[in-house]
């Protein structure tokens, strides 16, 4: 019996044995598997993300080409247009009340306040209104550059909509 049991035991640590290496060289085969898998797949997005990129450029060129004419024909002055501006006092002091005059026609401050603080500069509005025609308006400008930015919209329904201005004073 005892040779039984000897036998039965070495067969046991055999197969333990021959269970840790098949199982190790598993795990090793697995993470090279792994890796190899990985790399293909990242391999694959790259491929992917520079077809895209590629696809974009062309589509981007197409747009270029496409505008080249007009962008020709467009002046400097019409890109960046100054707006004539006749000051009596410091833009920023304007508040409720005071009167702009905007090509001409006058128009009622009602509020004066930052939209936005960009750190260096501000973007400003000033809202107005017509007395006589009860309609609403806003000057918008940047604190550091007033007569390259400053723009005129008029509120309409819900939206303010942008108008070419000449003149401003106050």
């Amino acid at each position: 019996m005892k040779k039984k049991e000897e036998k039965n035991k070495a067969k046991k640590e055999i197969k333990k044995e021959i269970g840790k290496k098949a199982g190790k060289s598993s795990k090793k085969d697995i993470k090279n598997s792994k890796k190899k898998w990985t790399n293909e797949i990242e391999e694959a997005k790259n491929r992917e993300s520079m077809e895209q990129i590629e696809g974009d450029l062309d589509e981007v060129e197409e747009d270029i080409k496409k505008l080249r004419p007009l962008i020709g024909s467009i002046s400097s002055e019409e890109v960046i247009k100054k707006v004539e501006v006749k000051a009596s006092k410091p833009i920023i002091q304007l508040k409720k009340g005071n009167k702009i005059k905007v090509d001409g026609v006058e128009f009622v401050v009602d509020t004066h306040y930052v939209l936005m603080d960009h750190g260096k500069t501000k973007e400003m509005t000033i809202e107005i209104f017509n007395p006589k025609t009860d309609n609403d308006y806003q000057l918008r400008y940047f604190s550091d550059q007033i007569e390259t930015s400053i723009e005129f919209y008029e509120l309409q329904e819900i939206l303010y909509v942008r108008r070419p201005i000449q003149r401003v004073e106050w």
